[in-house]
C-alpha cells in the first residue's frame, strides 16, 4: 500500500520508519520546511545503527529508504494514499487543519488515521466528514520497538475499517488491541495517572527519581520508570494530555504543580536535553 505520515516529530518519524520497513511505499510531510526531508535523513541513521548491530541487512536498510520519500506539499504527499496518519501535536484544530485538505486526493476508501493519545475519534471523524473511516492508530514511543498498536474505534468508525486496520497493524509486526472512544482510550488514562502520582512522589521528597524510576522497573518488571518515560514522551504532551483529560474526567487527573513549572522552564525532557533527567547523548542522567 502506499502510506502517507503527516507531522515528523518523534512519533511520526518512528511510525514512517516502521511502515516502511514493513514494506509499504511510506511517504512524509511536515508544515515546517525542511523538517520532512531531515526526517527521512534521520530515518536513515537509525537504519544504518541497525545494521551495525546486526539487527537488519543492508539490504533491507536499502530496500527501506527506495520505499521512503519527502512530499513537498501536503496534497501531492497523500495523493492516492491508501493511509494516512496524522501524527501532529495534541490539537484537535491542528489535527482538522491537516487532514481536512488532502482527504479529497486520497484514495476512495482510504483510512483516515490519527495517532492521538486522548483527543476524541468520534470527533475528528465527524469534523472531517468522514466518519466511517477515521480511526486511531496509537502508536507507543519509540515506534519502532514498542510493540503496542491501540485501534481506537469512533461511535461511527465502520466494521470494515475496524477489520482493514488491525490488518495494516499486524502487517507493521505490531499487537493490536481495539479501545472504545472515550477520553485517554485504555493505556493513556493508565500511564499518565501513575507518571503523576511519580511527579507527586518526587515533590514530597519521596525518593529521587532515579529511585522511583528504578523501584518501578525493578519491583513491578516496567521497562523504563514512569519519570523517564515522561521525559521520552515529553513533559509538554504530558501536560496536554492530564489537562484534557481533567477536563473530561476529573480531578484525579489534575496535573502536578513540578509539572506545569518544569514545561514553563522550557524543561521538556529528552527533547529539550533536560527533564527529571538531563539527556547527553540520547542517554538520561540523573540529574
Amino acid at each position: 500500500m502506499t502510506v502517507t505520515v503527516i507531522g515528523t516529530g518523534t512519533m511520526g518519524q518512528g511510525i514512517a520508519q516502521v511502515v516502511a520497513t514493513s514494506g509499504h511505499t511510506t511517504r512524509v510531510f511536515d508544515a515546517v520546511d525542511g523538517r520532512a526531508i531531515k526526517a527521512v535523513k534521520g530515518i536513515a541513521e537509525q537504519l544504518e545503527k541497525l545494521v551495525a548491530k546486526g539487527k537488519i541487512t543492508h539490504d533491507l536498510r536499502a530496500a527501506t529508504l527506495n520505499r521512503l520519500s519527502a512530499g513537498t506539499s501536503a496534497r501531492d504527499a497523500c495523493a492516492g494514499a491508501d493511509v494516512v496518519i496524522e501524527a501532529v501535536p495534541e490539537d484537535m484544530k491542528l489535527k482538522l487543519e491537516v487532514l481536512q485538505p488532502v482527504l479529497e486526493v486520497l484514495a476512495p476508501k482510504a483510512l483516515v488515521a490519527t495517532n492521538t493519545s486522548s483527543l476524541s475519534i468520534t470527533e475528528l471523524g465527524a469534523r472531517l466528514g468522514v466518519p466511517d473511516r477515521t480511526v486511531g492508530l496509537h502508536f507507543f514511543n519509540p515506534p519502532p520497538v514498542m510493540e503496542l498498536v491501540e485501534v481506537v474505534r469512533g461511535l461511527s468508525t465502520s466494521e470494515e475499517t475496524i477489520s482493514r486496520s488491525l490488518d495494516f497493524v499486524r502487517g507493521l509486526g505490531k499487537t493490536p488491541i481495539v479501545v472504545r472512544d472515550v477520553p485517554g482510550f485504555a493505556t493513556s488514562r493508565l500511564g499518565v495517572i501513575l507518571g503523576a502520582e511519580a511527579m507527586r512522589m518526587l515533590e514530597m521528597g519521596v525518593a529521587s527519581a532515579t529511585d522511583i524510576d528504578r523501584g518501578m522497573e525493578l519491583g513491578y518488571r516496567h521497562p523504563m520508570g514512569p519519570l523517564k518515560l515522561t521525559d521520552l514522551v515529553g513533559l509538554d504532551v504530558r501536560l496536554a494530555i492530564l489537562e484534557h483529560l481533567q477536563r473530561e474526567i476529573g480531578e484525579q487527573f489534575r496535573p502536578p504543580a513540578i509539572l506545569r513549572a518544569m514545561v514553563r522552564a522550557g524543561k521538556l525532557g529528552k527533547k529539550s536535553g533536560e527533564g527529571f533527567y538531563k539527556w547527553v547523548d540520547g542517554v538520561p542522567v540523573p540529574n
